[in-house]
């Protein structure tokens, strides 16, 4: 199952604001300006900041690459 891509279109990041990358249901969506991930749990994204993980050096380094390849692309335009 993956998102409605509606709500994808709508999503931000609760901190800054800022567009996120949906990295798929199992690894969720993620903001590379602070480098935390949002989880998803039974189809719903987890937007609480106290509640959002924080991505290691090496996670975010993958994650930028697959931005920069233009594989992920932003949930917004924010």
């Amino acid at each position: 199952m993956s998102l409605d891509p509606r709500l994808l279109a709508v999503l931000a990041c609760p901190v800054d604001k800022g567009p996120l990358y949906y990295l798929g249901d199992d690894e969720g969506l993620y903001n590379p300006r602070l480098r935390r991930r949002y989880v998803i749990r039974e189809g719903i994204p987890v937007m609480l900041p106290d509640e959002a993980v924080e991505v290691s050096a090496e996670q975010a380094a993958g994650f930028d690459a697959r931005i920069a390849a233009g594989e992920l692309k932003p949930t917004s335009d924010r």
